[in-house]
């Protein structure tokens, strides 16, 4: 029994596969890739809107939300480049 299931085993590392995309994968990659850039372009937004409102904030006094908006903006960046090292990584 451990003979054949070892055979099959060695029989199985030795078969070539060679990896395809899945159909509809290029669609897929264009919406990932369309995302990756709104959500870039929403981070600098984000945090040329927090340095605006902190410029304001300090001139007119008033609670200052503005270091939240962002850090905020800055862990999105974080997540972003996350995001889109592990899909290069799964893509390649």
């Amino acid at each position: 029994m451990l003979t054949v299931a070892l055979s099959a085993v060695t029989h199985l590392a030795e078969v070539s596969v060679t990896p395809v995309a899945p159909p509809g994968s290029e669609r897929f990659l264009r919406l990932v890739g369309w995302a990756s850039w709104f959500a870039m372009i929403a981070g600098v937004v984000g945090i040329i809107y927090g340095g605006g409102k902190f410029a304001w904030e300090r001139m007119h006094g008033g609670a200052i939300e503005s270091p939240k908006i962002i850090a905020g903006a800055l862990i999105g960046g974080v997540f972003v480049t996350i995001s889109g090292m592990l899909m290069n990584g799964v893509s390649s």
